[in-house]
């Protein structure tokens, strides 16, 4: 059968599956619901000449195939610079990823040894099978460091308290971190190579960033993926998907811009959408127990209030994460330190304040000028500007930023996928949102690149599931081999259940 390919959504990964299967001379039709910007949460969006991110994106990935993706996309736009982090906490700066000496010195000898004695207790008797956020962090840095430099942080993000995160969480985004690894890395960073397999993704030292924001890349790659014939829909939001059975194809429904109501048919169908909606939107619908494990899992939702501001002395920091419980905020992004490209006049700074809320809650349902005069009182009470200082400001919107990962999000996911890989084979699901996986882009990319494989072979080689944080995949005991396209990959052992 000759295969038509419909995609929903036109972030990282909806767009690389775009593209490589554009190269394969598969048909491909991307929906998308934002009416002018691809790129999804890793889109660059310009207000009066300057440039912010939805969040911040450094592009480094273990993945030789992404990193090699990214230079055939934007080979001449890429900006390579330092990391540079920093907690805010007490009224005092430090260094994140921390380093250990400095930080111990700037809390005072009396918390340093509290904390010192604090982590020889929790490498002396660790907490067993950590299951929260929590026990996990505190088996890794100790309970007085994890109060001190990440319970606060954490809790404004999600919302939650910290017991009720999944370690998962914790395991995925400072995976390999602990007092020790960044004390190792603080005294040999110098013999430590920018990339590479044994580099701690949380320790990098630097990435690449385009000239004009993350959203350069995916408009590029959007460009490439009209050159090859393919279409791309701005504007258009999936409502249903319906596979017939018999026919083995798909029906995607769709609302364009203007309200009005269309259908769009493939062979096969990709989604990035939220998994919950994704999974409640299809027909024929799916069971009892399957919808209501979709119904069960979360998101959580952020704001950008984004500050111009005028003649405040310039730092070096990408973002500052702010510990301080007595303000909202929970990071500030500093734009001009990504690139001086993202500001159009030196004499100014433009700062991005996130605040983390659930859709509908007391900050998101704030009016912009509320919101923007928050962020005014916020800055100058975290030192990083005066409020006479900010000239102008707009604030952005992104809902289900974050797949919230509480107790019972994996047993929902894989209670989904269960029932999904058996009744509907040519649905795939990849990227952050498709797989409910708090996962950075590269991620989002590899998943993608493998579905295309999995498509242009005409079965499932490669499992999405299986392509672990670092963009890697990878499976013990399995030799390496290359994939039709020339990817250097790992096949998975095919098991009955998802795992």
């Amino acid at each position: 059968m000759n295969q038509k390919v419909v995609v929903i959504g036109a972030g990282p990964a909806g767009l690389t599956a775009a593209y490589q299967l554009g190269k394969r001379q598969v048909p491909v039709t991307v929906l998308e619901a934002d009416p002018s910007y691809v790129g999804g949460i890793s889109r660059t969006v310009a207000y009066k000449g300057f440039h912010f991110d939805i969040g911040g994106h450094r592009f480094f990935s273990k993945s030789k195939e992404v990193e090699d993706l990214w230079t055939e996309l934007l080979p001449n736009d890429m900006l390579e610079g330092p990391r540079l982090s920093r907690i805010f906490y007490r009224n005092k700066f430090f260094s994140y990823p921390l380093k250990p000496l400095e930080a111990l010195f700037q809390l005072g000898i009396g918390e340093a040894t509290l904390c010192v004695l604090s982590y020889g207790k929790a490498k002396t008797f660790p907490i067993k099978n950590p299951k929260s956020f929590e026990e996990w962090v505190t088996n890794q840095f100790g309970a007085r460091l994890f109060n001190i430099f990440f319970k606060t942080y954490t809790e404004k993000v999600w919302g939650m308290s910290c017991k009720e995160i999944s370690a998962d969480w914790a395991a995925q985004r400072i995976k390999g971190l602990s007092l020790m690894s960044a004390l190792t890395n603080a005294i040999t960073k110098t013999l430590l190579p920018k990339t590479g397999s044994n580099v701690i993704k949380t320790l990098i030292n630097s990435f690449r960033y385009p000239r004009k924001g993350p959203g350069m890349m995916w408009d590029a790659c959007a460009a490439k993926v009209k050159e090859q014939g393919n279409k791309i829909k701005m504007g258009c939001k999936a409502s249903s998907a319906h596979y017939d059975e018999i026919q083995k194809t798909w029906t995607v429904t769709y609302t364009d811009a203007s309200g009005a109501s269309h259908s769009e048919t493939g062979t096969q169908l990709i989604s990035t959408a939220p998994l919950r909606e994704m999974t409640l939107a299809l027909s024929p619908k799916v069971s009892e127990k399957t919808q209501a494990a979709a119904r069960a899992l979360r998101y959580r939702d952020f704001l950008t209030v984004v500050l111009i501001v005028e003649n405040v002395k310039d730092f070096e920091d990408n973002w500052v994460y702010i510990h301080d419980p007595d303000v909202q905020v929970g990071r500030v992004q500093n734009f001009k330190a990504w690139s001086p490209e993202m500001v159009p006049d030196p004499k100014f700074n433009c700062f991005g304040l996130e605040y983390f809320c659930f859709e509908n809650d007391g900050l998101w349902s704030m009016s912009d000028t509320n919101l923007i005069n928050l962020g005014k009182k916020e800055i100058e009470k975290i030192g990083l500007a005066s409020q006479i200082d900010v000239v102008d400001g707009c604030v952005v919107r992104q809902s289900k930023a974050y797949p919230v990962y509480d107790d019972d999000y994996s047993k929902h996911v894989n209670t989904i996928r269960s029932e999904l890989r058996n009744r509907f084979p040519s649905l795939h699901l990849i990227g952050r949102n498709g797989m409910h996986k708090y996962n950075n882009q590269d991620h989002a990319m590899m998943t993608a690149m493998l579905v295309a494989e999995n498509i242009q072979l005409g079965r499932e080689a490669f499992d999405v599931w299986n392509v672990n944080e670092d963009a890697e995949y990878l499976e013990a005991g399995t030799a390496g081999n290359e994939s039709a396209s020339g990817l250097r990959l790992v096949p998975r052992r095919l098991s009955p259940n998802p795992s």
